[in-house]
C-alpha cells in the first residue's frame, strides 16, 4: 500500500498544480496566443500579481509554459504554451465545457445542500 502511495504521489502533485485555481485559466488563455504578463492579468482580472507569478513559475517548471524574452524595444517577456502544454488543450476545453454545461445542476445541488445544512 505504501509503495502505491509513493508511485501515485508525483502524479497527484502534478494534477494538483495543473488543475489549481488559476492554471486552467492561464493555460486556456495561452493556448490562444502568447501573452505578456500584464496581458494575462487583463485576460484574468481577478488573479493577483502574486498568484499569477506563482502560477506561471509552476507551469514553467512543469514544462507547460515557456518564458520568452522578446527582442523588441523595450525588451519584454511573454509567455507561450509549450508543445507539452498544448497536449492539455482538449482536456482544458472539455473541463470548461463540462462546467458550463452542468453549472445549473451544480447550483441546484448547492442550494439543496445549503437548505438542508
Amino acid at each position: 500500500m505504501e509503495e502505491t502511495a509513493q508511485i501515485t504521489a508525483p502524479h497527484r502533485e502534478l494534477l494538483d498544480q495543473v488543475l489549481d485555481k488559476w492554471s486552467l485559466q492561464v493555460l486556456d488563455k495561452l493556448c490562444g496566443r502568447p501573452l505578456r504578463f500584464n496581458e494575462l492579468r487583463r485576460e484574468i482580472p481577478v488573479v493577483t500579481q502574486k498568484s499569477l507569478t506563482a502560477t506561471l513559475r509552476r507551469l514553467e517548471r512543469n514544462g507547460m509554459v515557456e518564458r520568452v524574452i522578446t527582442s523588441s524595444r523595450p525588451i519584454a517577456v511573454e509567455y507561450r504554451i509549450t508543445p507539452l502544454g498544448t497536449t492539455l488543450q482538449d482536456l482544458i476545453d472539455a473541463l470548461l465545457r463540462w462546467s458550463t454545461d452542468n453549472m445549473a445542476d451544480v447550483e441546484r445541488a448547492r442550494a439543496r445542500f445549503d437548505a438542508e445544512a
